[in-house]
C-alpha cells in the first residue's frame, strides 16, 4: 500500500468528509500556507436536513446535492479525492483510503455518523434509513412502489400493510418525515389514485420517551404532537420497539403494527472507523475530544461535527449542522495557531437555534432564547434552510419546488427512479 503525494513543501491538512464541518474547515484554510486534501466517498456535498423531502417526493435528489469540486474552485490550495475512508494510522499519520494511504501533518475527521439500532432485532435488515441521498431515493421508490401495488391489490389486509408507514424516532427527522408523508398521502396520492381507498392509509410515529423533540423545550414537543395528530398521524409515546420484520413492527408492550414500510430515525452513532483506529470514544461511539476539538494524545488530529463528543454545561452538544460548521472553523483556526507556535483555543459553540417543520405553515423552533411555533417558526425554518443550501441553482430550484408545493399542493418528484442500470436481454 503506497502513501500518496509524499513530496510536499507545505504542511498538509487532510480533511476526512465533505459535509458541513469538513467544508467549513476547508474554507477557513483557503488562504493559509497549507495544502488541503479532502476525501469523501461521494463527489458531492449533501444537505442532510432536506433528505426527508427527497424521500417524500417534494424535492429532486439533485436539488440538495452540490459537486465538491465546484465548491473547491474558490479554494485554490484544496484538492479532492474520491474514496472510502478505511481508517487512520495514528502512529504513521496516514489516512487509509481504499487501497492507498494519504499522509498528513494535520487531520480533521468529519466523517459523521451511522445509524444506531440499539440492538432492535431486524432494524438493520428491514428498516429504511435517511442518512444519505441513496437512502432517500431508495425510500421514495419503496413508498411510491407500495402505493402502486396497493392500487392493484384486492385483499384489504395486504392493501392496509402497503399503505401503512411507520417512523421510529420522534426527533426532528422523525417529526418532519411523518408530516411530509401525511401531506404526500393526502395530496398527490389522493389526486393521482382517485379509486384507492385511503381510509386504510396509516402513518405512525413511534417514540421511546414521553414526548417528541426531546432536544427542544417541552412545549415545542407537545405542539409537534398536537399538530401531527391533527394531520392524521398516530403518535405513540413511550413505546420502545422490540422487533421489525418486512411487514410488521413489534412493540415492547406487545402491540403489533402491520406495515411494509419502517423508517428508522431513532438514533445514530459515530463512524465506527474512529473507534477501530484506536481513538477514545464516549457515548454512542463518538470521539471524546479535548475542549480544543483535538483527539487526546494526538494534538495534530481533530474531530468535528456529529463524530465529536463535546460537552457544554454538562451535556453533549446536539448533532446539528451549526455544531459541525462552527467546529470545522475552530479546528482550522487552531491548526493555523499551531503552525504559528500558539496554543489552540477551546471550542465555544454559539447556539443559533434548533427547529423542525411539521407540514404546511407549521414548525417548532427554539432560537434566540425563545420558542416559536406555527407560521412564524415555519418562515424561520424556510429562511435558514435556504440560506445554508450551497449553490444558487440549488437554492432557486428548492424555492421553486417549495412554492409549487405551497400554492398547488403538488410534489415535484413523485417518480420511481431506476436504482440499477438497465440490462439488455
Amino acid at each position: 500500500m503506497g502513501v500518496a503525494m509524499e513530496k510536499r513543501d507545505r504542511p498538509r491538512v487532510v480533511i476526512a468528509g465533505a459535509g458541513f464541518g469538513g467544508l467549513a474547515a476547508a474554507r477557513t484554510l483557503a488562504h493559509s500556507p497549507v495544502d488541503v486534501f479532502i476525501v469523501d466517498r461521494n463527489n458531492y456535498h449533501t444537505f442532510p436536513p432536506l433528505l426527508y423531502q427527497v424521500a417524500a417526493g417534494e424535492l429532486e435528489p439533485g436539488d440538495i446535492a452540490y459537486p465538491v469540486r465546484t465548491i473547491l474552485r474558490k479554494i485554490p490550495n484544496a484538492r479532492f479525492s474520491l474514496g472510502d475512508i478505511r481508517g487512520v494510522d495514528l502512529e504513521k499519520r496516514v489516512l487509509e483510503i481504499d487501497g492507498r494511504s494519504v499522509a498528513y501533518d494535520y487531520l480533521i475527521l468529519a466523517t459523521g455518523t451511522v445509524d444506531h439500532f440499539f440492538g432492535v432485532q431486524g432494524a438493520a435488515e428491514y428498516a429504511f434509513s435517511l442518512k444519505s441521498l441513496e437512502h432517500a431515493i431508495t425510500l421514495r421508490n419503496h413508498i411510491l412502489g407500495c402505493v402502486e401495488q396497493a392500487a392493484l391489490e384486492v385483499d384489504a389486509a395486504t392493501c392496509g400493510r402497503l399503505l401503512s408507514f411507520v417512523i421510529v424516532g420522534g426527533g426532528p427527522t422523525g417529526v418532519e418525515t411523518a408530516g411530509a408523508l401525511a401531506e404526500l398521502v393526502q395530496g398527490p396520492v389522493r389526486k393521482d389514485f382517485p379509486r384507492l381507498d385511503l381510509s386504510q392509509a396509516r402513518i405512525t410515529l413511534i417514540e421511546a420517551v414521553d414526548r417528541l423533540l426531546p432536544t427542544l423545550p417541552e412545549p415545542l414537543g407537545n405542539y409537534a404532537a398536537r399538530r401531527l395528530r391533527g394531520m392524521g398521524v398516530d403518535v405513540r409515546l413511550e413505546c420502545p420497539v422490540a422487533r421489525i420484520t418486512p411487514d410488521e413492527i413489534y412493540l415492547q408492550d406487545g402491540t403489533v403494527i402491520p406495515a411494509c414500510t419502517t423508517v428508522w430515525a431513532a438514533g445514530v452513532r459515530g463512524d465506527p472507523q474512529a473507534e477501530a483506529s484506536g481513538m477514545p470514544t464516549a457515548s454512542r461511539g463518538r470521539v471524546a475530544v479535548e475542549p480544543t476539538l483535538q483527539v487526546p494524545g494526538h494534538p495534530e488530529v481533530y474531530a468535528v461535527g456529529d463524530l465529536a463528543y463535546f460537552e457544554e454545561h454538562g451535556s453533549a452538544l446536539p448533532m446539528v449542522a451549526q455544531v459541525a460548521l462552527q467546529g470545522g472553523v475552530t479546528a482550522a483556526r487552531n491548526i493555523e495557531r499551531q503552525m504559528a507556535g500558539q496554543d489552540p483555543q477551546p471550542f465555544q459553540y454559539q447556539d443559533r437555534g434548533t427547529m423542525a417543520t411539521i407540514g404546511r405553515n407549521h414548525a417548532a423552533a427554539h432560537a434566540f432564547g425563545h420558542n416559536f411555533t406555527g407560521f412564524p417558526a415555519w418562515l424561520l425554518w424556510l429562511s435558514i434552510h435556504l440560506w445554508y443550501l450551497i449553490g444558487f441553482r440549488n437554492r432557486f430550484l428548492v424555492l421553486i419546488n417549495w412554492a409549487r408545493h405551497y400554492l398547488f399542493r403538488e410534489h415535484a418528484a413523485c417518480r420511481i427512479l431506476p436504482s440499477e442500470p438497465a440490462t439488455s436481454e
